[in-house]
């Protein structure tokens, strides 16, 4: 039944479903229906009719998402279509546009003023600004300028009643909306006494739970909102500071032997003020090098890929060979060095040449991203990526370890032949033990993808009951009817970490035009293409 009021693209019909259902994670769910709204009014509308009939929504932006909050059980809300940009104002440093526009168009248009917008996740060119609020992304450069949060300025939210207000910095809480005062009256006067209990000491990314902590050392509301998900409001504008684009880079890569060395490394170069720092583990290289040639030692442990910034050209060049020198010093066996584009821009290709040779290894293994977002102290980093590597081996898995050092924050992705009769509890297995190693090492198993489905029941393996309690009162605050992507952070009763695997061959196939289209997002990285735009329309 379409929405009252709604002005918007709406369907109900299986193709129309069926192209909804996955994201870049591991899940299917086919939704309900698929909602593409006209403008902020129209999610008004939508989600005052969602509120009246309880009907769960599920906001999604390009389905970049890792966690599989992209994807659910109820209306998918396509914000894609939201991509208004206004123009970069330098005098404030700041931005507005819609959520559906792509990082790298805004830092494109950003750049025309002179300015940049320094958060760039590697699904840069094809992820939404509205999908990275969601999921408080991050990306190499967050090592220096950090993930979204901080660069968030206002969000123009819809709230689960439909009540819809900007929440902005520096500027009082719209009081006005039930879901806000809710929370600033019966949940923030709770969190000053259990600030020890929602952060993960030592922890330099996180994107797990709500930003309770953040908001209890900020008093401002968008920090509590960003990073949520899609499960406390839903996102119709954003507001971003920008940087002065005035600096240069200049890269390196360094080898070493031994993955502590390697670590060792990581640290001091960003303790000396490195732009980005990124290892390829071991299992990464070996990949690489059955597609491509590698000029990397055969004995290498672990690669590292640093940036370094300076205001000019030579001063870029002289903290990369400080950099360079630090690595040295810390046991590399191989350094080269990139002062200039082009020879970086070489350098940078390794780190995106592992998808396409896993592509061409086996057709019938499947990269399954399934524990790969977890994040340690610096100082465990290492113990972690072993640990790792111990587990998969224990359970006769093949990995591909990479991630970003500087953080001590490691992706992981598993390689699985889905013929294999014991396929899932080897998976199931892998899944537990590394969240318990997560969990006794002080990490978290979300450090920039957030929780979404695939990690929410697992939470209360890595949180405390304080923090847990807290987080679902938040939840409740904001939507009590539990209508906003539910089961995301805050898991459903009796929800386990995956149960449709879009790779399972046992799965029903979804419908022809359906399953080609979303082979066609896969194969050729189309993920910013519209949804419907790649099936028939219906006709009237």
């Amino acid at each position: 039944m379409r929405p009252d009021h709604f002005r918007g693209t709406f369907r109900d019909d299986l193709p129309a479903r069926a192209v909804y259902s996955e994201s870049a994670g591991i899940a299917r769910i086919v939704p309900a229906a698929v909602a593409v709204p006209a403008d902020g009014d129209d999610v008004v509308a939508l989600v005052r009719w969602a509120a009246r009939t309880n009907t769960p929504l599920i906001p999604r932006g390009s389905g970049t998402s890792m966690a599989n909050g992209a994807v659910g059980e109820g209306v998918l809300l396509d914000c894609s279509r939201f991509n208004a940009m206004g123009a970069a104002d330098r005098a404030t440093g700041t931005m507005v546009c819609g959520p559906g526009a792509l990082r790298d168009d805004l830092n494109a248009a950003a750049g025309h003023a002179g300015l940049w917008f320094p958060v760039d996740p590697s699904s840069g060119a094809f992820c939404t600004v509205g999908g990275m609020c969601a999921t408080n992304a991050a990306g190499a450069h967050s090592l220096r300028y950090g993930p979204t949060r901080a660069w968030v300025h206002g969000l123009d939210c819809v709230f689960a009643d439909g009540s819809r207000a900007w929440i902005r910095r520096g500027q009082p809480a719209p009081r006005h909306i039930p879901a806000v005062a809710e929370f600033l009256d019966r949940v923030a006067p709770r969190l000053a006494d259990a600030r020890f209990a929602l952060a993960h000491s030592g922890v330099r990314k996180e994107s797990s739970g709500y930003a309770l902590n953040d908001f209890a050392a900020s008093g401002e509301l968008v920090d509590v909102l960003v990073g949520s998900e899609g499960t406390l409001a839903v996102f119709v504008g954003v507001e971003l500071a920008l940087l002065p684009a005035d600096h240069a880079t200049a890269s390196l890569l360094a080898s070493f032997d031994a993955l502590e060395d390697a670590v060792t490394a990581a640290t001091r170069c960003t303790e000396l003020g490195a732009r980005a720092v990124e290892l390829l583990d071991r299992t990464f290289l070996d990949v690489v090098r059955q597609g491509a040639a590698l000029d990397v030692p055969s004995s290498a442990e672990a690669v590292l890929l640093i940036e370094a910034e300076g205001a000019r050209g030579e001063l870029a060049e002289d903290r990369m060979r400080a950099l360079a020198a630090c690595c040295r010093g810390s046991g590399a066996t191989y350094v080269v060095e990139a002062p200039h584009a082009e020879a970086a821009t070489a350098l940078w290709a390794i780190r995106h040449a592992a998808s396409p040779t896993l592509a061409r290894l086996d057709p019938n293994l499947a990269s399954l991203q399934f524990v790969e977002d977890g994040a340690v102290p610096p100082d465990h980093f290492p113990q972690y990526i072993r640990g790792v590597r111990a587990i998969f081996a224990r359970h006769s898995l093949r990995c591909v370890i990479f991630g970003h050092a500087g953080d001590a924050h490691a992706h992981v992705n598993a390689l699985v032949d889905v013929r294999e009769p014991a396929w899932r509890p080897r998976l199931g297995a892998v899944l537990t033990e590394v969240t318990a190693l997560v969990a006794q090492l002080g990490g978290t198993i979300a450090a920039e993808h957030g929780d979404g489905r695939l990690r929410a029941s697992l939470l209360p393996r890595l949180w405390s009951p304080l923090a847990m309690e807290l987080f679902r009162a938040t939840k409740r605050a904001f939507d009590p009817a539990g209508i906003l992507n539910p089961g995301v952070i805050i898991a459903s009763e009796g929800a386990r970490p995956f149960d449709q695997i879009k790779y399972d061959p046992a799965l029903a196939p979804l419908p022809e035009e359906a399953a080609a289209a979303l082979a066609t997002v896969v194969r050729e990285r189309r993920w910013s293409a519209f949804r419907l735009g790649l099936i028939a329309p219906v006709s009237d």
